[in-house]
């Protein structure tokens, strides 16, 4: 994570890299990242077919019509909660490229930008995009959205990790039971997590010299910018996992395990590179939660998808669309 130079606008090539000669190990790469979407694809269907081909619409129906309106109200509460956390640490990671961009406006780029990547996939790439567009006019260079970008998804996973591995910790052993992870694997998963998730801090608190690495340069955040990741990635996971949650019927499985649950199928999710993590991120839950009704974990994720996807990248779409059009006056 190195903080853009304002000056240049692409950040330098590898020296001596020549892209048109990959090696041995590049090919390789190169191929399992074509194979491995399909083929989690397909098992994911496979797992969704043996989990939920035996449902009826009467059934699912039945337990939506059990949230009830104030489950409703909170989980959209819940997700304009998560994306204003998303646009704090937007805000944090413009501010350490060296981009200064008014806390409303980066609340606005960040939704934009985070709620059609979330949905179309590709997420680093979709928000960049996105980002690079409406933070123009602000004099950000595309090294400085780049680093934006990268600043935000380390956010996320330091912070999910840390989450992840607190709640593996603090369930109970009869919750962990309940589920498809071992109680002793989730107690030494939870702490390998917590580690991880701390051992970052605390390389970025130590080492303030760059990291040279393939030909490039990379300055880690300061000791205060990598709290900020981690305080604000832990309370928008937990806030985004929370949104699932409320939707599960009474006498499911606690918080604290429920989150361990929805850490490995995020990280499954984002492996695959399907949109979404669609259908690979419910396999994942699916599996892991083989205590939770069928039906009432399709309900779940039915109301999970439409008011932290859909709807904000429908309201997202319709942003974007009427930025374009007064860009395009403006111009």
């Amino acid at each position: 994570m190195t903080p853009p130079d304002p000056t240049r606008s692409a950040p330098p090539e590898p020296v001596g890299a020549d892209p048109g000669a990959p090696g041995p190990a590049a090919r390789w790469v190169r191929l399992g990242l074509r194979i491995v979407p399909p083929v989690m694809l397909i098992a994911a269907i496979w797992v969704l077919w043996r989990e939920f081909h035996k449902l009826n619409f009467a059934a699912v129906s039945a337990h939506v019509a059990d949230w009830g309106l104030s489950s409703i109200l909170l989980a959209i509460v819940l997700s304009v909660v998560s994306f204003l956390l998303m646009g704090a640490i937007e805000w944090v990671g413009l501010r350490w490229t060296g981009a200064r961009v008014p806390l409303g406006a980066t609340q606005v780029g960040s939704f934009m930008a985070n709620a059609i990547a979330h949905a179309i996939g590709a997420n680093l790439l979709i928000s960049s995009a996105v980002r690079a567009r409406f933070y123009d006019r602000y004099g950000v260079s595309l090294t400085q959205v780049a680093g934006t970008t990268l600043f935000g998804a380390v956010a996320f996973g330091v912070g999910l990790s840390a989450l992840s591995g607190a709640g593996l910790l603090l369930a109970s052993h009869e919750d962990l039971a309940r589920t498809a992870i071992p109680p002793a694997v989730g107690r030494g998963l939870g702490i390998a997590l917590l580690l991880g998730a701390a051992g970052y801090v605390v390389l970025c608190a130590l080492r303030r010299t760059a990291i040279t690495a393939f030909g490039r340069s990379v300055t880690l955040p300061s000791l205060g910018d990598a709290v900020a990741q981690l305080i604000l990635g832990v309370v928008d996971n937990g806030v985004a996992a929370a949104i699932l949650w409320i939707l599960l019927p009474h006498g499911g499985p606690s918080y604290a395990t429920f989150i361990g649950a929805y850490a490995v199928a995020c990280i499954v999710g984002l492996a695959s590179s399907v949109p979404g993590g669609v259908g690979v991120f419910e396999s994942a839950m699916a599996a892991l939660l083989p205590g939770v009704e069928a039906a009432a974990l399709a309900a779940a994720f039915l109301g999970y998808r439409l008011s932290y996807y859909i709807l904000p990248l429908i309201l997202a779409s319709a942003a974007l669309g009427i930025e374009t059009l007064r860009s395009a006056r403006r111009d």
